[in-house]
């Protein structure tokens, strides 16, 4: 059975930081593109940042250079280390992984930057 646990998320005042953590279970965890994801109120789903199997990252441009996706291949996890968070990062946040025509999904963890 496949698991991706997202843990971390919670409320942070505006320049605060956060580190969410993604566990993954029953998968060749260093075979995947590993992918976080938000969705704020309202709008679309969007990919944050991604790391492929090889250490590639790539981050959209709003959390370029505030946001660092790492992974740990021997303990199956991915993290996104948040830095200088603004209240337009509130959201939900969740884990992907990603391997040729196999997908899977986090239930997703809770972000809110607010003062």
């Amino acid at each position: 059975q496949v698991q991706l646990v997202e843990s971390g998320g919670g409320l942070v005042q505006p320049g605060g930081s956060l580190r969410l953590s993604c566990a993954a279970s029953g998968i060749m965890f260093r075979l995947y593109t590993m992918g976080w994801y938000r969705q704020a109120p309202g709008k679309q789903r969007e990919l944050v940042a991604a790391i492929s199997s090889g250490g590639n990252r790539n981050y959209v441009d709003s959390v370029m250079g505030r946001f660092t996706i790492s992974r740990d291949n021997a303990k199956s996890t991915v993290s996104l280390q948040m830095n200088s968070l603004k209240p337009e990062d509130t959201g939900v946040y969740s884990c992907n992984g990603v391997n040729g025509k196999l997908g899977y999904w986090g239930q997703g963890t809770q972000v809110t930057v607010s003062s």
